[in-house]
C-alpha cells in the first residue's frame, strides 16, 4: 500500500462517520448524498490504486 491510497481510504471512512452524524442532526438530504458521493469516490479510488491486482 502505497501513501496516497491509504489516505483516500482514511478520507473516505472519515466522511462515512461524517454521514452517519448528519443523519442523527438531520442535516439536509443533498449535504448528506454530496458526502455520500465523496465518500464512495475516495474509496473507490483508494481500492483501485492497491496493487493487489498486479
Amino acid at each position: 500500500m502505497t501513501g496516497l491510497n491509504t489516505i483516500l481510504i482514511v478520507v473516505g471512512l472519515f466522511l462515512i462517520g461524517g454521514i452517519i452524524s448528519f443523519v442523527k442532526q438531520g442535516m439536509p438530504k443533498s449535504l448528506i448524498a454530496l458526502l455520500s458521493i465523496g465518500a464512495a469516490m475516495c474509496l473507490v479510488a483508494g481500492i483501485l490504486r492497491l496493487d493487489y491486482w498486479n
